[in-house]
């Protein structure tokens, strides 16, 4: 049997003058997992004087995830948190019942000029969750566990795998890690539920499959190997996935829900000015009202 079941391909999308690769959702699979949210920024090399403003925006009934790979981004919210992500850094900020946040070019990497590289996730939060207090934590790169094997090397963002544990908080079981392989290396896949993997750089091969870069393998049941071509770069991949949840999602923007209800009392409360705003901030980005 193959070990995948399907490869999606990441498909451009403008988030305001910045293009994105957007993976997740796709028409044919939803989500893996808890993860129904993935895009790939990047690479991108700023100019000086350039960079990334998206303003305030809210979100309900999630987790955000941003996990980069180069560059910094600064984070700023509707709880009053300020926190600067590096390379390697997680910041988890979860929605529940409703939180605004933006994300801006710090202003000296701004000045100087720069590169910008990372993953945007959404996980979905379990129904019994999705109106939780919102929260945030921010995770310094040195606090998730490595795993060093011959060519290979993976950090642990969330979950349990590779006999390690993430100090990274989430109600349901999930699986989020960052794997690099030099070529000719290989890597036993975490078991989950439901698995994906993302080839960011390079190219892997899963079962004798090759996927190439910009391509999300979800992956069947059974144990699997990821393994870099000897003849190539190596790879960099991102490993996703978790415990299937039994209720679909419904998503409008940046609003996640079981019911649609909340997403329409979300809507009318950001068009109201009554939704959590971030202090300071002036520049809300609108409600698509198309």
């Amino acid at each position: 049997m193959s070990a995948i079941a399907l490869t999606i391909p990441a498909r451009a999308r403008d988030i305001g003058g910045f293009a994105v690769g957007r993976v997740l959702p796709f028409a044919k699979r939803r989500m893996v997992g808890p993860f129904l949210f993935l895009d790939h920024m990047g690479p991108k090399d700023f100019a000086p004087g350039g960079g990334i403003d998206v303003g305030p925006h809210p979100h309900i009934g999630l987790a955000t995830v941003t996990y980069l790979l180069d560059g910094v981004l600064m984070h700023r919210d509707s709880l009053g948190v300020e926190q600067r992500i590096a390379a390697g850094d997680v910041n988890w900020m979860t929605a529940g019942r409703g939180i605004a946040h933006s994300e801006r070019t710090p202003a000296p990497e701004r000045g100087a000029g720069h590169r910008l590289h990372g993953l945007q996730s959404w996980v979905a939060l379990p129904a019994a969750e999705e109106d939780c207090a919102p929260a945030f934590v921010h995770h310094p790169a040195a606090t998730l566990p490595r795993i060093a094997q011959a060519g290979a090397r993976a950090v642990l963002i969330a979950g349990r795998a590779f006999g390690e544990t993430s100090p990274v908080a989430f109600p349901a079981p999930i699986l989020y890690a960052h794997v690099t392989l030099e070529p000719g290396a290989s890597l036993p896949l975490p078991e989950a539920e439901e698995r994906a993997a993302y080839v960011v750089a390079g190219a892997a091969a899963i079962g004798g499959e090759r996927v190439e870069a910009r391509h999300l393998a979800v992956l069947t049941e059974g144990a699997h190997t990821l393994t870099a071509p000897a003849d190539g770069p190596g790879a960099t991949v991102m490993v996703l996935g978790g415990a299937a949840f039994p209720e679909g999602r419904h998503i409008w923007w940046n609003l996640v829900a079981t019911d649609r209800g909340k997403i329409e009392a979300a809507k009318d409360a950001w068009r109201a000015g009554t939704f959590p705003q971030v202090p300071g901030e002036t520049d809300a980005i609108p409600l698509p009202e198309a």
